[in-house]
């Protein structure tokens, strides 16, 4: 009688630890994926990862160890301390990966030379939002600020050009890091459609990947031997991104694998 009075005691308080794990991790990570991390940012930025490392701690190792200390014969101060220890824990490790994934939040998807790359929060250097506040405020940061389809030239001056592209090789910021320079996505389009191949002519896929990008598309009624197609990078994955070849709004996002 004493051990199911016991174990009922523990799964009650396991259910009740679980369920407002659940709703907080929810909240959290809803808002952040409503606000930044739509498709295909979770993805391009590897977000996975982060998410996994706080369910297993929120929402699975909390409950369990609140089951585990959870006893009705324990004097209420001494469970109260126990729980609230665990609750710290669980706190700690919400707020380190949901500012990880604050700091990695998807700003722009950026069309640059010949190529779709995402840039992060985390990519953008102090100095050049204070720059882009200042020359080109329509298209600069702000913490509020929703993940935005942008163009990214080279500037017009050959020195500036030379400049960033050396520093770029060099380990420093690329254009796509320089809100300074960005334009709107609709006046990249005709250099956007110069930059358009067939899948085998792009470089940043293998063999393999490129035979399983062209058996998706067949699939989904999609040609295989147009020049429609972009590669999307991010932080871990890349994308393919094929094209309307009329209005150059894009079809679909393929993942490679």
């Amino acid at each position: 009688m004493g051990r199911d009075r016991s174990m009922k005691f523990r799964l009650k308080a396991f259910a009740l630890h679980l369920l407002g794990s659940a709703c907080l991790i929810s909240l959290v990570l809803g808002g952040l994926y409503l606000g930044w991390y739509r498709w295909p940012g979770w993805y391009l930025a590897g977000a996975l990862h982060v998410v996994l490392i706080m369910a297993g701690v929120d929402v699975a190792l909390g409950p369990l160890l609140t089951m585990v200390v959870a006893n009705p014969r324990k004097p209420r101060r001494e469970l109260a301390r126990d729980i609230g220890l665990i609750v710290a824990v669980q706190i700690i490790a919400l707020g380190y990966g949901t500012t990880t994934l604050w700091h990695g939040r998807p700003l722009y998807y950026t069309f640059s030379v010949n190529r779709l790359e995402m840039v992060q929060a985390s990519d953008l250097d102090e100095s050049e939002i204070a720059l882009a506040l200042k020359q080109n405020p329509e298209f600069a940061p702000h913490w509020y600020s929703r993940p935005r389809w942008i163009w990214a030239p080279l500037p017009d001056d050959p020195s500036e050009q030379d400049k960033i592209v050396t520093g770029s090789i060099g380990g420093g910021d690329d254009v796509i890091q320089m809100p300074r320079y960005f334009k709107p996505w609709s006046e990249g389009l005709p250099e956007l459609r110069k930059q358009l191949k067939v899948v085998d002519s792009i470089g940043d896929f293998s063999r393999n990947e490129k035979k399983s990008l062209k058996r998706t598309l067949t699939q989904q009624g999609l040609a295989t031997d147009q020049p429609v197609n972009l590669v999307m990078t991010g932080r871990t994955h890349s994308l393919l991104a094929v094209f309307d070849s009329a209005d150059l709004h894009i079809k679909v996002l393929l993942r490679a694998e």
